[in-house]
Order: structure tokens, then sequence, then C-alpha cells
């Protein structure tokens, strides 16, 4: 990429505050069954908020989420169904090129990969794929905890030939805020997982759904992997505003409140870092809504 990218916030809050009713297990699942209209509304507020790449919906579109059986039946309506509010919303925006990014979520769970399974998760990478393919310009691997997940994620994408995008989750507890050394939610070292993108054929990587205060010496880190390999990736991040310690608890375990002192100027100061530090795509997760949006792309490219 020849610029810096502002890519889009967290959509489940944005739901919510638009109206959409969101529960557990379904979660931001249940918004694109019963009101995709209001989905269809997040996409466009980031969008005139100044985001250059809407991710699509389809992140809780997984049986963990929605249940093996409802997956089966209506997953691959569903799913497709997120690829074209997305790509309706991008194709309406008449200012600038938006790009549709298509959400690959960890299949078995976020923060979750002890329960990563190599045998199966192929079965529903593959409807994720066929059913978004018609509507994305890039794939988004997201939220991924280890890099066998970024693995997988790259198969199920390889024939489609569309550029690669993987985002790792980042262990973010008080030692990792206080400068451990970068790493996954796996426990793998983030150097590691950048050794293993440039090689992968990705187009970028990205860390994302970790606090903030975590992300700049993962930038760094794979920052330093690529100049020494004189890999081309682009490097990309968007936080999560969750409160407190997430621990070992899945982020979509309940539903986590968000922090008050992260508001889109403190966010924006955060975001200056990392461009700094060599992100050229930079967005929000969990809790960085529309607002937050705008004052990134206020600060970051005036």
């Amino acid at each position: 990429m020849s610029k810096l990218y502002i890519l889009d916030g967290g959509m489940s809050r944005e739901l919510v505050r638009l109206g959409a009713e969101l529960k557990q297990p379904e979660w931001s699942a249940l918004a694109l069954i019963n009101s995709p209209e209001i989905v269809r509304k997040v996409h466009d507020e980031f969008i005139v908020a100044g985001s250059d790449v809407v991710t699509t919906n389809s992140y809780a579109l997984v049986p963990f989420h929605i249940g093996e059986e409802r997956f089966w039946k209506e997953g691959a309506a569903l799913i497709a169904r997120s690829g074209q509010l997305a790509r309706a919303a991008a194709d309406a925006c008449q200012e600038r090129k938006v790009l549709v990014a298509g959400s690959l979520p960890p299949i078995f769970g976020s923060y979750e990969p002890q329960n990563f399974d190599p045998l199966k998760v192929q079965d529903y990478l593959k409807v994720l794929v066929e059913n978004l393919d018609p509507y994305v310009d890039v794939w988004l691997g997201e939220t991924l905890s280890l890099i066998a997940e970024g693995e997988a994620v790259r198969t199920a994408t390889a024939a489609t030939a569309k550029p690669l995008w993987i985002s790792f989750t980042l262990a973010d507890d008080k030692a990792q805020r206080n400068g451990g050394e970068p790493k996954l939610r796996s426990g793998e070292l983030v150097e590691d997982a950048a050794i293993w993108a440039a090689l992968s054929g990705a187009k970028a990587l990205l860390f994302n759904c970790s606090k903030p205060e975590v992300m700049q010496l993962a930038v760094e880190s794979a920052a330093r992997v690529f100049s020494n390999r004189r890999a081309t990736l682009d490097i990309g991040v968007y936080a999560n505003a969750f409160e407190g310690e997430q621990g070992d608890s899945a982020a979509n375990e309940g539903l986590h409140k968000t922090r008050n002192d992260l508001n889109d100027d403190i966010y924006s100061h955060f975001a200056c870092s990392w461009a700094d530090a060599g992100a050229t795509m930079i967005g929000g997760c969990c809790g960085v809504g529309a607002a937050h949006i705008h004052r990134l792309r206020q600060v970051l490219l005036g």
C-alpha cells in the first residue's frame, strides 16, 4: 500500500447504539438475522466517518455462536448476506474507493487457541470463503490467537487469489502492558508470527482485539522482522476498548464492558504511536466506534 489506510471500527457496540438487539450466544449474528438494515447502517456510518475499508459482519457466523445445526442450514445464506451488505455500502461511496474485507474469524472461539482443531477447521472456513468470495476485495483472518489459525486461513483462501491480511490478537495482561516481549494469546512470540507472515504470501500483518497499550511493541517487532527479511508486508492495528483484565476468558463469553477513559482523542494518540512505529493500516475493534474513526482520519490524514 502506498498510503495509510483507515480501517473501520467494532461492529457490535455500534449495532447496539443504533438499536439492534444483541445477546449471547448469537451476538452480532443476531442483527444479521433480525435487522440487517442496521448492519448496513453501521457500514455506512463508518464510511462517512472516514473508513477506507469495511469488514463484513461475518465474525459470529460460526457454530461457536449460531450453533452447528443453524450453521449448516442457514450459515451460507447469512454469510452471503453479510457480504452483500458490506459490498453495497462500499459501492455507494462516491468520494473514494472503499474496500470490503471478508472477515474470517477464529472458528472455535475467540481467545481460545486450545480449541483449535486442524482436522475440522477447513470444513467451516470453506463455507465462509465460498459465500463471501463474490463480494469481498481482500480476506481478513482476524482475532487469531495462534499461528496455526493463520495458516488455516491462508490455506482456505489460497485458491481465490485475493489478497490476504492476517490479524492476530495479543496477550495484554499487566506484564505485557508493562513492556513484556509481545506475544500472541497462544504464547507464541510476535516475532515468530511475523516470520511466518513474511513467508506466507500475506499482504499484511495486523494486530487486533487487544488493549491499545500493547500494540506499539508488536508493530515494532513485526517491522524489525520485515526489515531484516526485506519483506514488504503492511502492518496494521485495530485495538479494542475492553475494560479490565480479560485473562483467559473468551472474548465472546458474556458482554464485556468497555472503557470510559478511551475517548476518540486518547485513542488517536495511541494511533499516532502505531503509525510512527510503522503501521500503515489503523482502525478499531470492540468498543471503538464511528466517532473514534472520524477522529483517526482527522489526526492521521489531516
